[in-house]
């Protein structure tokens, strides 16, 4: 499933109830109470609930933004450690979403080393969640934060035991009610840790059994991921298209079920209320649920994710013929309603007879 590019150790493993118990089980492991994670913006808004409820961890964000594409850049990494320091948080390593959950962005290979230099030179963890690696649909290619390392020779570091990888079969092969997830990391310690504590969250005999022989099907799995990313690739350029044809921009992806949608010209002003207005009317009038960029922590008002794996190719046309027609033809005709105010012939013969002098 992900090309044989990383040997990985069996004895490594740890499976747990699903990547949301693996994430928490991770925060149990390397963050006390108080101390915080560094996640890039825009993040999954269910890390919110899974990172921090009952771990007592916090989440400092690490600020994108669209003028680079939401790239994390190592000033937004510094930023953000200041940021936790201002607060008196003592930052316990760096958890990202690869490929990412809203954006469907794969990182880049100058991104991983940003975070590699940063977690380094600060001594902490690095948290790769990659539950979407087998949705890559389009270049580039996905790479592991484990990859990374590889080529960087650094299989001998100590960063090498500070890396833990979070996976799951829910979105490659679809299976999320199957609550199939894994914590990799080649910490002895971690591993000890999270096998202990996934006696709260086992998987059963019967599911592991019935995974086994779906998964030993290698043709199978072959065939179902390689025609699993050819419709995602279909779908996701049927949304691409239809809103642009709506005159409405998606940022450039290729992994994931969603993108990462432009609404900012919709919005009546450059706020999140105007933003959560706008989602309500998407929601109530055009009967699309879809989700603000607001519950992301995206920092610039106007983003939404849509997703597109969860329909058929019909519903996803009715779906862009109702953002068009009751959305943004809505929109337009409202604008073009409003018509700059005119001064009346009274005033205009008055402004007329002044002497202003002449101009400076």
């Amino acid at each position: 499933m992900r090309g044989n590019r990383v040997k990985l150790e069996a004895n490594n493993l740890v499976l747990t109830a699903g990547a949301t118990s693996a994430n928490e089980t991770l925060m149990f492991c390397l963050a006390d109470p108080g101390e915080a994670f560094l996640l890039p913006t825009p993040y999954y808004p269910g890390f919110d609930r899974d990172l921090k409820w009952r771990t007592g961890a916090e989440i400092v964000p690490i600020q994108c933004t669209s003028s680079n594409g939401f790239k994390i850049t190592a000033a937004a990494l510094e930023e953000a450690y200041g940021c936790a320091q201002k607060f008196d948080l003592k930052v316990k390593g760096v958890l990202i979403t690869n490929p990412s959950n809203p954006l469907g962005t794969t990182m880049t290979v100058d991104e991983l080393n940003h975070i590699i230099d940063f977690v380094v030179e600060k001594d902490i963890h690095i948290i790769s969640d990659e539950i979407y690696s087998g949705t890559v649909f389009d270049s580039p290619s996905f790479v592991s934060i484990l990859e990374a390392l590889m080529q960087r020779k650094l299989e001998n570091s100590e960063l090498w035991n500070r890396v833990h990888i979070v996976y799951s079969l829910s979105k490659d092969l679809g299976l999320p009610g199957f609550r199939i997830g894994m914590i990799y990391s080649n910490n002895p310690a971690v591993v000890s840790a999270a096998t202990k504590m996934s006696s709260f969250g086992f998987i059963s005999s019967q599911t592991q059994y019935l995974l086994s022989q779906m998964l030993s099907d290698k043709n199978f799995i072959i065939k179902y991921m390689s025609e699993n990313k050819k419709r995602l690739q279909k779908t996701k350029e049927m949304l691409v298209c239809g809103l642009k044809s709506s005159g409405i921009a998606c940022l450039e992806s290729n992994a994931g079920l969603f993108c990462w949608v432009d609404m900012r010209h919709l919005l009546r002003a450059n706020t999140f209320e105007a933003e959560k207005e706008l989602w309500e009317k998407v929601v109530r009038v055009v009967g699309l649920n879809i989700s603000p960029g607001a519950s992301c922590h995206c920092t610039e008002p106007g983003w939404f994710r849509m997703c597109f794996a969860n329909m058929s190719e019909e519903t996803l046309r009715v779906a862009m013929h109702r953002i068009k027609v009751r959305l943004v033809d809505v929109h337009r005709t409202r604008a073009a309603m409003v018509k700059p105010a005119r001064l009346s012939p009274k005033w205009i013969k008055l402004l007329a007879s002044l002497n202003c002098g002449p101009d400076r």
